[in-house]
């Protein structure tokens, strides 16, 4: 059984290899202020020292994210951009709003996720642009539990070239955290989207981590019965997410 310290270096040596086969330089992540991206920006950073960059993408942020992922940025000590997409993400949705509500066609109550999945699409367009200016591939920060419940926005921050943490239940990525040193401030933090505010992301699931945790490590028996049904549900309605777009057969 290989250490903490010997896993988290195969999952260096992976990203290398990623990168070597898509003949890129170098590594890209948005850095939101929470424990996942932090981790991954301190992956990235031991994997290309010189070619590793962070991104801090504000759009409606808390200042609290932006403070926290500095905490990252200077941790790591990895090259950084910030970026404020506030103009553009409001452009968009003003005239996706303004338009539909001329056709009468406008649901005011889908306005709130609208929001919250631009923000996230927006957030990738604008990753890219970097990662493709620099010959960078763009890593993903989300961790099994995510993957497991589809707690991420599709074309959004799913839309990355790979994702190193995709096999660790939540649990073991604040393990490997503190194994890279991370600053407390992250890991003490609960874990948010930051999509409005005082919004946290058991809260929006409507279970924990540690139950998501649970069945994503197969020991489904222990986790309360209400919660199994939430995190099946969450599983089976985002499976859309996990799997390649579907095409029809070649009709003769």
């Amino acid at each position: 059984m290989l250490t903490r310290r010997e896993q988290i270096d195969k999952t260096i040596e992976w990203i290398k290899e990623m990168v070597e086969k898509a003949h890129c330089k170098g590594v890209a992540v948005g850095v939101s202020g929470g424990i996942d991206s932090a981790v991954v920006a301190y992956l990235i950073k031991e994997a290309f020292p010189d070619n590793s960059v962070g991104v801090i993408m504000n759009i409606k942020s808390n200042p609290q994210d932006k403070e926290d992922g500095m905490k990252v940025i200077d941790g790591c000590n990895i090259e950084y951009l910030e970026l404020t997409l506030d103009e553009p993400e409001k452009l968009i949705l003003d005239q996706v709003t303004d338009q539909l509500k001329e056709k009468n066609i406008y649901s005011e109550e889908a306005l709130k996720m609208t929001d919250a999945n631009l923000r996230a699409r927006v957030r990738m367009g604008a990753l890219y642009a970097v990662a493709n200016n620099l010959g960078y591939l763009v890593a993903g920060t989300d961790n099994a539990a995510e993957m497991y419940t589809g707690y991420f926005t599709k074309y959004g921050d799913g839309g990355v070239d790979m994702l190193p943490i995709a096999n660790l239940p939540k649990s073991e990525v604040y393990e490997w955290a503190k194994e890279l040193g991370i600053h407390e401030d992250l890991i003490n933090k609960a874990p948010s989207a930051g999509l409005w505010e005082g919004q946290t992301d058991e809260n929006e699931m409507g279970t924990t981590y540690n139950y998501i945790d649970m069945v994503v490590s197969g020991n489904r028996e222990d986790v309360p019965e209400k919660d199994l049904e939430i995190i099946e549900r969450l599983h089976r309605v985002s499976e859309h997410k996990r799997v390649p777009v579907p095409k029809p057969p070649i009709f003769k």
